[in-house]
């Protein structure tokens, strides 16, 4: 008899710690929901921005036509293809804005001290949101590699977690911008 309360002990105690296991990630599976959301919502803000600026007149035809066409691209982009074309967008920023000289141009025209700031904000927080959004993938791919996920199958059907991987340096005159 007292084998057996051993076992239910055993057994509960066992399903317990699972049950938590399943518990802790469906918890990382939504944290990689949210943060992929942020993660989108600064990548459109920061394309939003870039085509705002483009089409503002501020900067010469040529800057403005390769600044809109990668903002337009990144914006448009299928999940396949969003990747490439978020990298191409932080390109064309590096191309358009890696002067200073650029960047003073775009804050003496009427608006462009707010427009500046606000490409420089979006620009550095793109960074953050995507450095967030892959380390919650690595929790949560750490932990699906545990045997006893596996076999006992506690990730159900969530897909398999993917890193948003991109190019996303920004331009050098605008990441030094004081006061942003």
């Amino acid at each position: 008899m007292t084998t057996l309360i051993w076992i239910v002990v055993g057994l509960f105690a066992i399903g317990l710690y699972l049950s938590w296991t399943a518990g802790r990630l469906d918890r990382l599976h939504a944290r990689i929901d949210a943060s992929r959301a942020a993660l989108d919502a600064q990548l459109l803000r920061r394309a939003s921005v870039a085509q705002e600026l483009a089409t503002s007149g501020v900067l010469d035809p040529a800057s403005s036509i390769v600044l809109y066409q990668a903002a337009h691209e990144a914006r448009q982009a299928e999940e396949e293809q969003r990747e490439v074309a978020e990298s191409e967008l932080s390109q064309a920023l590096r191309a358009v804005f890696g002067e200073q000289e650029q960047v003073e141009a775009v804050k003496l025209a009427p608006g462009g001290e707010e427009a500046a700031g606000e490409l420089a904000a979006a620009v550095r927080r793109v960074p953050m949101a995507r450095r967030f959004h892959n380390d919650s993938v690595r929790a949560a791919r750490a932990l699906r590699r545990h045997r006893k996920v596996r076999w006992f199958r506690l990730a159900g059907h969530a897909p398999f977690p993917m890193a948003f991987e991109m190019d996303d340096e920004a331009p050098v005159a605008l990441a030094d911008r004081p006061g942003t």
